[in-house]
């Protein structure tokens, strides 16, 4: 007898662990935006901080926030040693920052492209990065369809 095909085990049967992965990767992403900007709205609106250092807490604490998130649900890579990996994390994870500022600044400074657009098209080009680098190298596994 065919699976239902809107039932949970049917719809979990499709998606690769690579895709669930991709899926936890995204819902978490907008986890740790949420938390970046909410931290630096109040830290540089609310308490007057310097709208950089704002800007460094929100990141930083999204950074921390992530990493737990991926290492214990999206990867569920609590194997490894956690200071060195979260090191790698946060290396990746500063990358993903300078790559985005630099789409940034080449399609708004350098080719006029509206800012808020550039921002999109940077933080859809990043997150592949941020994922792969992640999925490749932080929370790299010898068996993946085990670890996610």
């Amino acid at each position: 007898m065919p699976q239902n095909k809107f039932s949970s085990s049917y719809l979990s049967s499709l998606l690769t662990p690579k895709i669930l992965a991709f899926i936890k990767f995204g819902i978490t992403g907008v986890s740790g935006l949420i938390i970046d900007f909410a931290l630096t709205w109040f830290f540089k609106d609310e308490l007057g901080f310097n709208k950089f250092i704002a800007n460094g807490i929100g990141f930083t604490a999204a950074v921390i926030s992530n990493y737990i998130i991926h290492r214990n649900w999206t990867f569920k890579a609590n194997k490894s040693k956690p200071g060195l990996q979260f090191t790698a994390f946060f290396i990746v994870s500063l990358i993903g920052l300078l790559l985005n500022s630099a789409i940034i600044f080449l399609l708004d400074n350098l080719l006029s492209v509206n800012f808020y657009i550039s921002k999109a098209i940077a933080i859809f080009i990043v997150f592949f990065w941020n994922f792969s680098a992640n999925y490749f190298f932080v929370f790299k596994s010898s068996d993946k369809g085990k670890s996610i």
